[in-house]
């Protein structure tokens, strides 16, 4: 009998904020009611992940174990899972399936399901080698691990021709800039639009914007070279605010002097969020995707709003998990989103922490992990 068969495998843990993840084997539960056993094959480094692995998004119970950017392959089904099969190609996803019940889902906003709600930070499906019941960051997906067991209701079937490391983007980066373009801001064809931070969500928001037709389509960072990658991705004008001596003034130069009509905020920090919104237009739209922990926005006033600026949040890009993935797909090999691209390494998983270190640096799009 395989470690495997005897629930042991191996995962990586965080035991302190700020240090390397220790990878050793841990004993996973095996698939409850309505739960799958997936076999991992591929799990991208998001900087959501950085952020909780640096204690930035709060103090989480530790040991945890990190990673929600996932392919992988079914190994074992629990009672009462109809939607998948062992064998199975899948994608799994913070934001679960809706319900198909209750309101939101009845009037087409699964991504607000009461029912099947996302969820972060909980009490995981493995016991470490001191019987520690391990935290999951991203609830109830986990990635940087050999074995996971997730819920059905978090799984997306994915063809098997399409290849894992670009697949496991569509779990979080791709839905969560592209979904935010045109699910929650809704751009609209010949509209402005700047995109604050290029990293792998920002340069995602940016194809959005170039998929549904936007121009000016402004690319803003404090790096050229994720302003360089911002080019290839769609952006047809870029703005670094460190070397620009009143960002917010060229954002209204490059948009006729109106602002952008729709801005997309796709990093941390309330000051970057504050200077985002300044760059909008009259009746225009700040889209909030990047967060913090404990951030609190003081410095709003009614009259920041009375020209009928809105703005408004995101969350995985308020997609219909089944429905928007597979368009994605399609997108994909019609050659109208780039995956290819946004691949800039590959690791095994004894190099995890090297693929981690690689990301925070900043000079990469997204490192994956493979198994």
């Amino acid at each position: 009998m395989s470690l495997c068969e005897r629930g042991k495998m191996k995962a990586a843990i965080l035991y302190k904020v700020g240090e390397p993840l220790v990878i050793e084997e841990v004993t996973l539960d095996p698939p409850g009611k309505g739960e799958v056993k997936i076999k991992m094959a591929a799990c991208a480094i998001c900087h959501s992940d950085i952020h909780s692995l640096k204690g930035e998004h709060g103090n989480v119970k530790l040991p945890a174990v990190p990673g929600h950017e996932l392919c992988g392959y079914v190994e074992e089904v629990g009672e009462g899972v109809t939607y998948v099969k062992k064998g199975d190609k899948v994608i799994g996803s913070i934001i679960p399936e809706g319900c198909g019940q209750c309101y939101y889902c009845r009037i087409g906003l699964s991504s607000q399901c009461t029912t099947n709600t996302l969820s972060l930070y909980k009490e995981g499906r493995f016991v470490n080698k001191k019987g520690e019941r391990l935290t999951q960051f991203a609830g109830s997906v986990v990635g940087l691990t050999e074995y996971a067991t997730i819920p059905e209701i978090n799984l997306v079937k994915v063809p098997d021709d399409l290849p894992e490391d670009k697949a496991c983007l569509l779990a979080c980066g791709v839905i969560s800039g592209f979904g935010a373009v045109l699910y929650r801001a809704k751009v609209t064809v010949n509209s402005s639009v700047a995109v604050v931070g290029c990293g792998g969500v920002g340069l995602n928001a940016i194809q959005g914007a170039k998929y549904v037709g936007a121009y000016p389509i402004i690319g803003v960072d404090v790096r050229d070279n994720k302003l360089e990658n911002a080019k290839i991705f769609g952006a047809t004008h870029t703005v670094n605010t460190k070397a620009e001596k009143d960002p917010i003034k060229k954002i209204f130069d490059i948009t006729y002097g109106r602002g952008a009509d729709y801005v997309i905020v796709a990093v941390m920090g309330l000051d970057i969020l504050r200077q985002a919104f300044l760059m909008s237009a009259r009746d225009g739209t700040t889209c909030i995707i990047g967060h913090g922990f404990g951030e609190k926005m003081t410095e709003w006033t009614p009259l920041d709003f009375m020209g009928g600026k809105k703005l408004t949040g995101s969350a995985m890009g308020a997609v219909k998990l089944r429905i928007d993935i597979a368009r994605l797909i399609e997108l994909y090999r019609a050659g109208r989103l780039k995956l290819d691209e946004l691949v800039s390494g590959h690791y095994p998983f004894a190099k995890v922490n090297e693929a981690i270190a690689s990301s925070e640096q900043g000079d990469v799009i997204r490192n994956v992990v493979m198994f």
